[in-house]
């Protein structure tokens, strides 16, 4: 299984990160994580083509995981033939972008709602329901024996540690170093600070820290990890 960052930065798209994206591949199956802001842009960069793509999941309906599957979707409906896109998020999530433009999209995929454990080509992906401002679904995926786990995005929650429980990698969302802002936001976004907390509890093989700020050092990040960690950048490749 192979993981590759497109971007991992939260909120808005920089000129040199795209909000969160992630490919996932194995057994010749190509798996997108959430089409933040940006991404397709990075995605066309390592494939072939839009129809490359064999399955999306979207962990929730903020534009900064979901916008870019507009541009995907396009390329696919009106490009040279795809198949249909499968599609797996939480309910609901995908309308507004779906929404976006007279661009007939339905046809150029099928949405499914994210069931608690469920396939997607050769993985197995069990979700978890995590504190967000709206339903979002924390995805481990599993296949040749490896398991990625993600958060999304979400608040502090005991599902966490059970989400990333041995994983061999866990993409822990970290918007804020120490202490998330403004305070009310608290139980929705996380720190670097829980999510090494919570990579220890876990006994997680890497942890990358994903959705910082625009603009912050991620040195600050990796030191309140307090837990050996890296930052979700493009071109961060990840064998397993």
């Amino acid at each position: 299984m192979r993981l590759t960052v497109l971007g991992g930065v939260g909120a808005w798209p920089t000129a040199d990160q795209p909000c969160s994206g992630y490919l996932v591949e194995h057994d010749g199956f190509t798996l997108l994580v959430d089409p933040g802001y940006a991404t397709f842009p990075a995605l066309q960069a390592l494939l072939p083509a839009a129809a490359a793509v064999d399955a999306v999941l979207v962990s929730h309906g903020h534009p900064d995981h979901c916008a870019d599957l507009n541009p995907l979707l396009r390329a696919r409906a009106l490009g040279p033939s795809a198949p249909v896109l499968p599609v797996h998020a939480p309910e609901g999530a995908l309308d507004r972008v779906l929404a976006l433009d007279q661009v007939p999209l339905a046809h150029a995929c099928s949405v499914h709602v994210v069931e608690r454990s469920f396939e997607v080509g050769p993985f197995r992906v069990d979700t978890w329901d995590l504190p967000h401002f709206v339903p979002n679904a924390g995805l481990r995926l599993t296949a040749g024996g490896r398991v990625i786990a993600y958060t999304g995005d979400t608040g502090p929650s005991p599902a966490l540690v059970d989400l990333a429980r041995d994983a061999d990698v866990f993409v822990a969302e970290a918007t804020f170093a120490r202490h998330v802002l403004p305070a009310d936001n608290a139980p929705y976004l996380s720190t670097a600070e829980q999510a090494g907390a919570n990579a220890h509890r876990a006994g997680v093989g890497r942890l990358v820290l994903a959705h910082l700020w625009p603009g912050v050092d991620p040195a600050e990040h990796l030191e309140a990890a307090g837990h050996p960690a890296e930052v979700a950048a493009p071109g961060l490749v990840v064998e397993l």
